[in-house]
């Protein structure tokens, strides 16, 4: 069955507000999700979203504009994903390199020799900005509007002006970043940096350039699908309160193993829309209750962080239950793909 989705020239017809909203609603949506509901920043800090939405939600939806205008479906964001995680972790704030971000060593913890990095912070980063920052947004606020789930959102004007702003936003941290942390990576991490980069953006753009045809493959339901992800998610989470080399390779082998059944999963007949937002779902669960064992960079004091990720979570169940609920019901009306 086809794509309920509209052709070009109705969505020319929709009225701007309108036309706009699910972008602006991932352009927002990002950066609560990366840092607040995440426990990073805490609610008592809200002038930080301003200055955080064009970095993480420019990110997220160019990634996303892009892959839609291409064609190209979940590696491509995935991938893209990870080149943003480098992007923001070892161009813009540089954590990645730091010994003393906002007071907290993120390079001597199990590090790897030659590079001056710490592995057990690189695989941290990596995996958060790829999932979290970006990939969940993008899956939830396309749940929202299901019809148009898999078409581009903006223009090209719209598309350009993202794509200044989120260079902007990202100049902007950067700067700030070299101003309060007297910090600049060395040139051989710079360059490294952007070789990975590089690496990254290629393979998005090689992966799913062609469909795999579907299978007859039993499948788990949607709800036991978020269960999963859940699940995998809060075990990787747990793994990281473990300082070994070991955990290290624990949790790679974790998230290639997960990423890997997902994608066998989704090469099934049976597999829909509703099995992809319940995987956001669980995974933003657990950012919830993970949140609560976060300490915020400022404004740390207990009452307040305390309310606030009560908040927050409240706010990721209550989204991810409309999410589900959209979803579920889109693949019910006549002429709408599961898929």
């Amino acid at each position: 069955m086809k794509e309920n989705t509209l052709p070009p020239s109705d969505r020319r017809r929709w009225p701007i507000w309108r036309a706009i909203t699910p972008a602006a609603g991932l352009f927002l949506l990002a950066p609560l999700i990366a840092e607040y509901l995440f426990g990073n920043i805490s609610i008592a800090d809200p002038f930080s979203l301003p200055f955080l939405a064009p970095m993480y939600g420019g990110g997220a939806l160019l990634i996303r504009e892009i892959t839609r205008r291409t064609k190209r479906g979940w590696p491509t964001i995935i991938l893209l994903g990870a080149a943003y995680a480098v992007v923001e972790e070892g161009l813009i704030d540089q954590a990645l390199f730091s010994s003393n971000y906002f007071g907290q060593d993120f390079q001597s913890l199990l590090p790897i020799p030659g590079l001056g990095i710490s592995a057990y912070y690189a695989l941290t980063f990596l995996v958060i900005h790829t999932i979290w920052s970006i990939s969940i947004p993008i899956a939830l606020v396309e749940a929202l509007v299901p019809s148009r789930r898999t078409t581009p959102w903006l223009g090209n004007i719209g598309l350009c002006i993202v794509g200044i702003v989120f260079l902007l936003g990202s100049t902007i941290n950067f700067l700030n970043q070299l101003q309060t942390q007297h910090f600049l990576a060395s040139t051989p991490q710079m360059l490294g940096t952007i070789a990975f980069i590089l690496a990254a953006i290629g393979a998005a753009f090689i992966v799913g350039r062609r469909p795999r045809p579907r299978i007859d493959l039993p499948i788990l339901t949607s709800w036991q699908t978020g269960i999963v992800a859940f699940v995998a998610s809060s075990a990787f989470f747990l793994l990281l309160q473990i300082e070994h080399w070991l955990i290290i390779i624990a949790g790679i082998a974790l998230f290639a193993s997960t990423m890997a059944l997902i994608a066998w999963w989704s090469r099934s007949k049976d597999w829909g829309s509703s099995h992809q937002v319940a995987l956001a779902a669980g995974a933003l669960l657990t950012y919830a209750w993970v949140g609560f064992t976060q300490t915020p960079l400022i404004n740390s004091a207990d009452m307040l962080k305390f309310i606030g990720n009560i908040v927050f979570a409240a706010g990721a169940v209550l989204l991810a239950l409309i999410a589900f609920s959209k979803t579920r019901r889109a693949a019910l009306e006549p002429g709408t793909s599961n898929s």
